[in-house]
């Protein structure tokens, strides 16, 4: 699958992908910043699920701050090291972490090590629930910052709660068979940094 970073600073950056990892569709991301919009300057973001990282990569090139990409599999992993080398100089080392960990257990050692997130895209494999259990744990580790946004892509099919504890389900956006979930926290979910 060929895929390139669709705006920003490396627009049309080609990307590597695993053969195995379902990587959002150019036009999904695309949408997905364009709603994002300026708010992703500067922003503090969590690629969970982040397979070839093109999400993540996405938010650097348009400006954001910080991104953590948290992906369980070698192959992913892998690519999103490479991925992350064809953003250098113009990225610092600083800018990016990764994270070699399922998603739950790598939520975990960021909330220890890391403030909260300004945003939270998650992209979790079709017809799983892992959506569901990643959405709990952001709660569970107090991840998100208190204005912040967590974006949950999903297959149509695929029910997601309308909440989980403070995150309230904001909008729906629909790309074929994908759609983008974005939820906000009606009550602070994080605590503020010391």
């Amino acid at each position: 699958m060929k895929l390139h970073i669709t705006g920003g600073q490396f627009k049309g950056l080609p990307l590597v992908v695993p053969r195995q990892i379902r990587a959002t569709e150019a036009k999904v991301r695309q949408a997905l910043f364009n709603i994002l919009g300026p708010s992703i300057e500067g922003a503090r973001v969590l690629d969970g699920f982040a397979g070839s990282g093109a999400l993540g990569l996405e938010a650097l090139s348009r400006g954001a701050a910080f991104v953590a990409f948290l992906e369980a599999a070698v192959d992913g992993v892998v690519a999103i090291r490479e991925n992350l080398s064809r953003l250098e100089p113009e990225v610092p080392r600083s800018a990016w972490r990764i994270v070699h960990l399922d998603v739950e257990r790598g939520f975990r050692q960021l909330a220890k090590a890391e403030r909260p997130f300004d945003v939270i895209v998650l992209d979790p494999p079709y017809f799983s629930e892992d959506g569901k259990k990643a959405l709990n744990t952001v709660v569970e580790c107090a991840m998100l910052a208190a204005a912040g946004l967590v974006v949950l892509e999903h297959h149509q099919r695929t029910a997601v709660p309308a909440s989980v504890g403070p995150l309230q389900q904001r909008t729906r956006h629909r790309y074929g068979d994908t759609v983008l979930s974005f939820y906000e926290a009606q009550a602070p979910v994080a605590s503020s940094p010391p």
